[in-house]
C-alpha cells in the first residue's frame, strides 16, 4: 500500500459517515452499537466496518450489542446509563431509531446509521455528499416553515392541503444525528385537511415494536383528515374495518389516541431505494425506504412523532406556494430559494439528484 495514506485506503461511506457526519477526531471515544448476530435487520459486518475504520482514523472505538428495543421509560434510561462516557455513540441498532425523538439528558451525541449492509454503506447511499445533504434539509425544512400552502397528491388520489401549523418552538427534529441524512423535520398535520389514499399495507414507524407490525390491504382505503384528526376511513368496507380494527388494536397496546396525525414528511436523498419487494420484508423497508423521494409517509396513531402507524405514499407531488418540489416522486432541489447555488457547491449531490435511483420494493 506504498504511497497510500490510512485515510484514503478507506472507503468513501466509511470516511463520510466517521469524518463528514460524525467529525470524530483521533483519540475520541467511540461507542458503536450493534445488533445481536443473526438479527437479519443489520448485517453484522457492516458495524465492523465502520469500526475498522475508525480505528484507522485514530479513534478509540468500542464495540457494544444491545437488544433490538427497549419497552419503557425505565428501560430506556438504564440503557442510556450504559452509554455515558463516551465521545460519540453510533447505533447500527433499532434502538436508536426507537429514542431518536426523545428528550434523553446525560447521553453523549449520537448518531443513528441507516446504511443496513456494506452495499449501502459504502454505495452511493452512504458516500453521498453529506454537507449537500444537510444543506438540502435545511433548505427545505425553511421553505415548509415560511408556507403559505402546501398541497400533497399521489396517482392513487390523495388531496391533502392548507398551511402547516407549527408550534411555538417551530419545526420538531429528532435529537439524534441521521446518517444518511433522508428526510427534512416533520411537516405539521394542524392545518392541513383533505384525503389520503392508502394503499397497500399499514406499517409500523419504528418508534415501538408490536405483533401484528404490518397490515396488509388488498384494496385502497382512504383516510379523511382534519388537522390532526382522522375523521372517516372510506372505501371498501372490509378493508375499511380491517383497518380500524388495526388502529384500535394498536392503540389500546399503548394506550394512546388512535386517530390522531402528527405530521408527514418525504424523502430527500436520491441514492436512497430498495432492491426486493417490500412486503417480503417489510421490517428492512421501513427502516430504510423512507429516505427516497418517491415516498412520503405520515405519523399517525398517537399525538406525537413518529406515531405508531405510517402511511405511505408513493410518488408524491408537494407543491409549496405553487411550486412543485417534489414531483411525482421526483425532488427538484433547483425549484428551492437558492437551490441552484446548492447544487453547484455539491456538483457530487447534483449528479445523484440527475439521475436517482427509483426502486423502491413497490414495483
Amino acid at each position: 500500500m506504498s504511497g497510500i495514506t490510512a485515510r484514503e485506503a478507506i472507503p468513501a461511506g466509511a470516511l463520510n459517515l466517521l469524518s463528514e457526519c460524525i467529525h470524530a477526531a483521533p483519540r475520541a471515544r467511540l461507542l458503536i452499537v450493534e445488533e445481536p448476530d443473526g438479527g437479519g435487520y443489520y448485517d453484522n459486518e457492516t458495524p465492523r466496518l465502520a469500526a475498522s475504520a475508525g480505528r484507522a482514523l485514530g479513534l478509540r472505538v468500542y464495540e457494544t450489542v444491545a437488544p433490538t428495543s427497549v419497552a419503557t421509560s425505565d428501560e430506556i434510561d438504564d440503557f442510556v446509563e450504559t452509554l455515558r462516557g463516551f465521545d460519540h455513540v453510533l447505533f447500527f441498532s433499532r434502538i436508536g431509531d426507537q429514542i431518536r425523538f426523545s428528550q434523553l439528558p446525560g447521553m453523549p451525541k449520537a448518531t443513528m446509521c441507516y446504511a443496513l449492509s456494506r452495499e449501502m454503506l459504502f454505495g452511493p447511499f452512504g458516500a453521498a455528499c453529506h454537507h449537500g445533504m444537510c444543506e438540502l434539509k435545511t433548505a427545505i425544512d425553511e421553505a415548509f416553515y415560511r408556507a403559505d400552502y402546501v398541497t400533497v397528491t399521489c396517482p392513487r388520489g390523495t388531496s391533502f392541503e392548507g398551511r402547516p401549523r407549527f408550534g411555538p418552538g417551530g419545526p420538531i427534529d429528532v435529537t439524534l444525528q441521521r446518517f444518511p441524512m433522508l428526510v427534512p423535520r416533520p411537516v405539521p398535520s394542524a392545518g392541513m385537511r383533505g384525503r389520503i389514499a392508502i394503499s397497500r399495507f399499514l406499517v409500523g414507524t419504528g418508534s415501538r415494536h408490536y405483533e401484528p407490525y404490518w397490515l396488509a390491504l388488498e384494496q385502497d382505503v382512504f383516510a379523511c383528515v382534519e388537522d390532526n384528526r382522522i375523521v372517516d376511513i372510506t372505501g371498501p368496507a372490509d378493508v375499511a374495518a380491517a383497518v380500524g380494527r388495526h388502529y384500535r388494536q394498536v392503540a389500546r397496546r399503548f394506550g394512546i389516541d388512535p386517530w390522531y396525525v402528527h405530521s408527514w414528511h418525504a424523502g430527500i436523498h436520491p441514492g436512497c431505494g430498495f432492491d426486493r419487494v417490500a412486503q417480503e420484508d417489510i421490517l428492512r423497508w421501513s427502516g430504510s425506504a423512507f429516505g427516497s423521494p418517491r415516498i412520503l409517509h405520515f405519523h399517525t396513531c398517537g399525538d406525537y412523532a413518529p406515531g405508531e402507524i405510517s402511511w405511505n405514499l408513493f410518488d408524491p407531488t408537494v407543491t409549496v406556494d405553487g411550486i412543485a418540489l417534489w414531483e411525482h416522486g421526483v425532488l427538484h432541489p433547483e425549484r428551492l430559494p437558492g437551490g441552484a447555488d446548492l447544487l453547484s457547491r455539491h456538483p457530487k449531490l447534483a449528479a445523484l439528484v440527475r439521475a436517482p435511483r427509483r426502486d423502491v420494493g413497490v414495483d
